[in-house]
């Protein structure tokens, strides 16, 4: 991939500059293209976890803005189905058997460039934007959304309603993270580069962002986003929605009080028995 690396870098250097050669502008369709094939088919990926660490790929990501900057808005779909007029690089995928993805009718869609695992499904209606990447046994329910290069794991469930934020500008930000068998309640919304570690869950209603204090009240310490380092959910923990006192001002005056996700409790056999209850969905 060093190859395609080096030419997407070059390319993108050029900003508006690549359509002006009729040499430069073939050489990037192409060039793009070889990336959106590799992404849809998981082989490169926006970020990908070192060790313990997660380690954005900003080329990726560079590739994928190059696309819509070498896009025309064109016609697309099937006329008998469904039309729409998008950027030309970002057709839609299609499904066979033999991708073994289960997709329920009902108005969901995956743009080409995402990779979707062997045994996720996809219930109506739901989207998975360009550079995600969506891995093996994951359930996407209803109303719900993958953006632009985030990144799910294995055997994870986005409750009805979820929404999993695309982060794709600036190209260095790191994408929304969810590790291996995390539950997403209804509801709740991840966004700007959240990491929530493996088997966490996330009670309907909550809402976390990089600015987002996380209290964690069985450790006893408040996490926050950090320089080049995103809010983390740690391994196991259940979060829900909390509220704290605003003690200044008039808000104290008028008894007001600001949202706050909590950690209440770390995963127990309880927590266990209901998440096992989603395997009869899959």
């Amino acid at each position: 991939m060093q190859e395609l690396r080096e030419a997407i870098e070059r390319l993108f250097a050029l900003g508006t500059d690549v359509g002006k050669a009729q040499a430069d502008l073939a050489e990037a369709h192409a060039v793009f293209r070889e990336l959106r094939r590799a992404l849809t088919e998981g082989k490169v990926r926006a970020a990908e976890k070192d060790g313990d660490t997660w380690r954005t790929n900003i080329w990726v990501k560079q590739g994928i803005l190059l696309g819509f900057l070498l896009g025309e808005l064109a016609e697309m779909g099937d006329p008998r189905v469904l039309t729409f007029v998008d950027k030309d690089t970002f057709p839609v995928r299609r499904f066979r058997v033999a991708d073994r993805v289960r997709l329920v009718p009902g108005g969901s869609s995956v743009r080409k460039g995402a990779y979707v695992a062997p045994t996720v499904v996809c219930m109506p209606p739901m989207y998975i934007n360009v550079g995600a990447y969506v891995d093996e046994g994951t359930m996407i329910d209803s109303h719900s959304l993958v953006g632009s290069c985030a990144q799910v794991g294995k055997r994870v469930h986005l409750s009805a309603g979820a929404q999993i934020g695309g982060v794709l500008e600036p190209a260095s930000a790191s994408p929304v993270i969810l590790e291996d068998e995390v539950l997403v309640g209804g509801n709740c919304g991840v966004y700007e580069g959240t990491l929530v570690r493996k088997g966490a869950v996330l009670g309907a209603g909550v809402i976390l962002t990089r600015s987002t204090p996380l209290y964690d009240l069985v450790r006893g310490e408040v996490l926050h986003a950090g320089e080049g380092r995103p809010l983390t959910v740690p391994e196991n923990a259940v979060v829900v929605p909390g509220s704290r006192a605003v003690n200044r001002g008039k808000a104290v005056e008028w008894g007001l009080s600001l949202y706050a996700p909590v950690i209440v409790k770390y995963r127990d056999q309880k927590t266990e028995r209901s998440v096992t209850l989603e395997d009869l969905l899959r």
